[in-house]
């Protein structure tokens, strides 16, 4: 009975009830509430990988414009493996590889 009493006596405590009121809105409610701050590492998490892809994506496509604008053989041989270009004089056999 002792217990229930102490139990009772807190929950009409108004530090309790003002401190629990408190720590709700932190964690809950605030624009910096502990949610939003793991929503927003999530987030730079993600951007910071996409960075990265960004990044590596950048130097490859600055690798093949160097590789375009070497010569016209290069550029060439690119239309040929791209775009599966031919000159009139020739004939192009596209051959696919059947997946089982």
């Amino acid at each position: 009975m002792k217990n229930d009493s102490l139990f009772i006596k807190v929950l009409k405590n108004k530090f309790f009830i003002a401190t629990f009121i408190f720590a709700l809105w932190i964690i809950f409610f605030d624009e910096y509430s502990l949610v939003a701050h793991h929503k927003n590492k999530n987030r730079l998490k993600y951007l910071l990988e996409q960075q990265t892809y960004y990044k590596e994506k950048i130097k490859s496509d600055r690798r093949k414009i160097e590789e375009l604008n070497a010569g016209k053989a290069e550029l060439e041989k690119y239309a040929r493996e791209q775009y599966k270009m031919s000159k009139p004089d020739e004939d192009l056999f596209i051959i696919i590889e059947k997946k089982e």
